[in-house]
């Protein structure tokens, strides 16, 4: 049901590892690549509650999710082929324009393909299944941003595809990472798509809690309705969720920068050999935080079961916290292998337990809306960070980027404390399966 995922978060890892170095190629300036970033969230507010809202209503011969995250997955990966060769646009305009337009594509696309991932697990599974659900999901999330986030280094390094190009170029280990990534995520798509089976909106109907309603006429602009009735326990998770993604956020953006001047003691003017060095080894760390990812995944449904799932998302996210600080305080590059191994933890949290929280809160009947919805509270603070992120490191921070992995440890910190009050409503569900 969630192999998908699987190729969806290998082309997401793709894009966010290397979309900002392909834009470069392309001529855009480092200060600019923030503006050309802040798109990707923005879609996200914009599609991912319109995408829920209308998934809700569909009803084809593939169901009510399969139909977007299939035409998502095609969009994608086109995406995903044509941005690394936009040079091949400039007769029509600039090659960096067409790449950041094929970003945009991207990350709409990915979002139009994600958010029904999340409703199918909570349509399908009964309560006590959801954890697992939601778990496996992370998994698959994993081992997809590990392989798409080592893909260009392991063709370089194993089969000595060139990563070298003439100028305003991509090297060819990313264009055929690039088609790599979108032929696993069709393929992936379609397995999920003609192996899993959906409840009928009469199935559905048995098992909302408020089946014995009459069902009203709704339109598109319900959703702001809706997002005025949200459940509590959605309203309480939104702050969990708004420092978790603040922090998030910061880590990507900054750690590349923040490692190459306080670890590897570069000028922050420096983007010579030894800086390409840094930027390569956050790659590998990042592949690292990934795996663990997966593999605390496994754990999680057995963790909840003990201590609750408000409890392993708030000590999950403590030990992602303390990790980012940690970045600070190591000594060398080789301990940053340890702080990876909190930020893990976190992010497998982060992708598991908030959802698993909240599909118990939620109608069936408007399960794929309030997942959308929710994403508000992922996007919202990316924009925020995207706005204010830059400005507070050369201001407020005397242009040290580690300060801002500073800050977005003390947010996920911040988040734990917030998981605290959250009213989950099948936690007895949870400790008793």
């Amino acid at each position: 049901m969630s192999f998908g995922f699987l190729g969806i978060q290998m082309g997401f890892a793709l894009q966010n590892a290397n979309a900002s170095r392909i834009l470069q190629i392309f001529g855009a300036d480092v200060h600019e690549l923030s503006w050309f970033w802040i798109v990707a969230p923005l879609t996200g507010l914009i599609v991912q509650p319109i995408i829920g809202y209308y998934s809700d209503k569909t009803w084809t011969r593939l169901g009510r999710r399969r139909p977007y995250f299939l035409a998502g997955a095609i969009l994608a990966s086109m995406g995903l082929i044509l941005m690394p060769n936009a040079d091949m646009f400039t007769a029509f305009m600039p090659a960096l324009w067409v790449g950041a337009g094929m970003l945009m594509i991207m990350d709409a696309s990915f979002n139009v393909a994600m958010e029904p991932f999340r409703a199918l697990v909570a349509d399908v599974l009964p309560s006590d299944q959801r954890t697992l659900g939601f778990s496996v999901q992370t998994i698959l999330i994993g081992i997809g941003a590990v392989i798409g986030s080592w893909l260009p280094y392991t063709l370089t390094n194993w089969f000595g595809v060139l990563n070298e190009s003439e100028v305003g170029q991509v090297p060819t280990n990313l264009l055929l990472s690039f088609f790599i990534g979108a032929a696993v995520l069709i393929v992936s798509i379609l397995i999920t798509v003609f192996t899993t089976k959906e409840y009928s909106p009469e199935e559905v109907a048995l098992f909302d809690k408020d089946e014995d309603k009459v069902e009203e006429e709704s339109s598109l602009l319900d959703i702001f309705s809706d997002f005025k009735k949200m459940p509590l326990t959605m309203k309480q998770l939104s702050s969990v969720q708004f420092f978790s993604w603040f922090g998030l956020f910061g880590m990507w953006v900054f750690s590349t920068p923040a490692i190459a001047h306080h670890i590897y003691g570069l000028g922050l003017d420096d983007h010579g050999a030894e800086f390409q060095k840094a930027g390569d080894w956050v790659g590998i760390l990042f592949g690292v935080y990934n795996a663990v990812s997966a593999v605390y995944a496994f754990f999680l449904p057995a963790i909840a079961k003990k201590v609750g799932r408000k409890m392993t998302h708030s000590l999950s996210l403590v030990l992602g916290g303390l990790g980012l600080i940690s970045i600070y305080f190591v000594p060398n590059e080789n301990w940053l292998f340890l702080s990876m191994f909190g930020i893990g933890i976190a992010w497998a949290s982060i992708l598991a337990m908030p959802y698993a929280i909240l599909a118990g809160s939620i109608p069936a009947k408007k399960m794929g809306v309030y997942m959308g919805i929710f994403n508000f509270f992922i996007v919202l603070p990316q924009i925020l960070n995207a706005l204010i992120g830059g400005p507070m490191v050369k201001y407020l921070y005397g242009g040290n980027p580690v300060y801002a992995l500073v800050v977005s440890g003390v947010s996920l910190l911040i988040a734990a404390i917030l998981v605290v009050r959250v009213k989950d409503e099948d936690d007895s569900v949870t400790v008793e399966m």
